[in-house]
């Protein structure tokens, strides 16, 4: 070899281990790379708090550590598209995360935000394999979406964790086991984190949890096959080839062809717009100035039915379903049941506080939700509302991929409320065996987007 030649390998070999890219870590067999070598922490810093990490048993461990920030241990490399495969087990009282696509520079003084699978070991909640979006939006994919995937966890065992980054779409798999399936474009690069998480609770203080055998592909990923029950999908107004063949379908691709007006054959000549993507309900203070409810052409028995809806303050509406032509005399609205959209806070400063059967994705009048406040996003946000209708008659209320309520039309129980309420008049209320989605003009701008649905089979 010349010494030209010799000047050029080095060279290369030298800027090939200075780049911050993917190919820093060890290749080994079938390309995977080894982010973890069992004996040093090479290739990874801490950021944030204070807890520490050590290597002990072949795996990187850590502990927590009472009134410090969350703490993290990040790759010095980002990742774009990937497959990460490792193991993790952990004290069944704390729960941890592991952070993809990542960034910590000029963001709240340098904290890590990103996406984060959940590592959550508790028996009660079992959101393993859930994805989170630290430091910013909150949860994304709540393992309630699929709960077997979280179940698939094993306290005190070790659990292998697999997740896939391709393109928007991102994967995680328990023990094998497919959890959460989230398309999302916020972030499409970053470093890889574990996270100790904060706690101020001397009885959790020095809880122990580990990783090992980590390992990521970034070049000829191969998908991992799964079947997942429910698809996240957060890019506006966007079904996806997968949510296609599950049966979902729009409702609005910025035209009202499937929608007209409450008690009428055309789609309302005012009261509502198009605008940037969104159908916008312009909510007239004056009512006789505005459009008027609107209802879908078709009637859907059993169904999935989703949204997602922006308030502004004080704005109240609702979207109905299982919707009959017939009037309620006494306010000659049409009947259904109803999923309560509203800005409880303002209208509460505007007007009176609300009844729990009247708040955020209550069954209107009827049944008031269960959600922590945390989960409902204040009005001038996007939430995201889903009504699930089985055909055993059974009812499901969603808010922001979270089970506020569930109910079946027609048992002693629910004629039993509707008695009680302001329905009580109305013969066989809630009861029909098919009907309109409503979406209500009541008062107050409201804006809808990514309006979609799919039927259920009956078997």
């Amino acid at each position: 070899m010349s010494r030209i030649q010799l000047f050029f390998v080095i060279s290369m070999t030298f800027f090939a281990a200075c780049d911050g890219g993917d190919s820093d870590a060890v290749t080994t067999k079938d390309g995977w790379q080894i982010l973890f070598n069992g004996n040093t922490l090479d290739g990874w810093k801490r950021l944030n708090g204070s807890a520490e990490f050590i290597v002990a048993e072949g795996a990187i461990t850590a502990r927590t550590k009472r009134g410090e920030p969350n703490t993290f241990l990040a790759t010095k490399q980002t990742f774009g598209d990937f497959a990460l495969e490792l193991e993790f087990k952990s004290d069944p009282f704390i729960n941890s995360g592991i952070q993809i696509r990542s960034l910590s520079n000029d963001y709240q003084s340098g904290k890590v935000h990103g996406y984060q699978v959940e590592l959550d070991p508790s028996s009660e909640r079992s959101w393993t394999g859930g994805i989170y979006d630290e430091a910013r939006r909150g949860w994304l994919y709540p393992m309630g979406l699929n709960s077997q995937g979280g179940k698939a966890f094993k306290s005190n065992e070790w659990n292998k964790i697999y997740i896939e980054a391709i393109g928007n779409q991102i994967k995680t798999w328990v023990n094998d086991v497919p959890a959460a399936f989230l398309i999302d474009d916020m972030t499409d690069r970053g470093f890889i984190a574990l996270q100790v998480h904060s706690y101020d609770r001397a009885d959790l203080d020095g809880r122990m949890m580990q990783w090992r055998n980590i390992r990521i592909k970034t070049q000829n990923i191969e998908r991992m096959e799964g079947e997942f029950p429910y698809i996240v999908n957060t890019i506006p107004n966007q079904i996806s080839q997968e949510e296609k063949s599950q049966g979902w379908f729009s409702l609005f691709d910025d035209s009202v062809d499937k929608w007209r007006g409450a008690q009428m054959e055309d789609f309302p000549a005012k009261g509502w717009k198009i605008n940037n993507g969104s159908l916008i309900a312009e909510g007239a203070a004056d009512a006789a100035a505005r459009g008027g409810d609107i209802v879908t052409k078709d009637r859907y028995a059993y169904f999935e039915f989703e949204t997602e809806f922006k308030l502004s303050k004080a704005a109240n509406s609702g979207i109905k379903y299982f919707v009959r032509n017939d009037y309620n005399a006494s306010s000659e609205d049409m009947l259904g049941l109803e999923y309560q959209i509203i800005d409880a806070e303002g209208y509460a400063e505007a007007h009176e506080p609300l009844t729990e059967t009247h708040t955020m994705g209550a069954l209107y009048d009827l049944i008031p939700p269960t959600i922590p406040a945390i989960f409902i996003r204040p009005a001038g946000e996007w939430n995201h509302a889903r009504i699930v209708s089985r055909p055993d008659k059974t009812v499901e209320h969603w808010l922001n991929h979270i089970k506020v309520l569930e109910y079946k039309r027609g048992s002693n129980n629910y004629n039993a409320l509707v008695k009680r309420s302001k329905f009580k008049g109305l013969s066989d209320f809630g009861l029909a065996s098919e009907g309109h989605i409503m979406l209500q003009d009541h008062g107050g701008e409201v804006s809808f987007r990514s309006i979609q649905l799919r039927t259920i089979a009956e078997k």
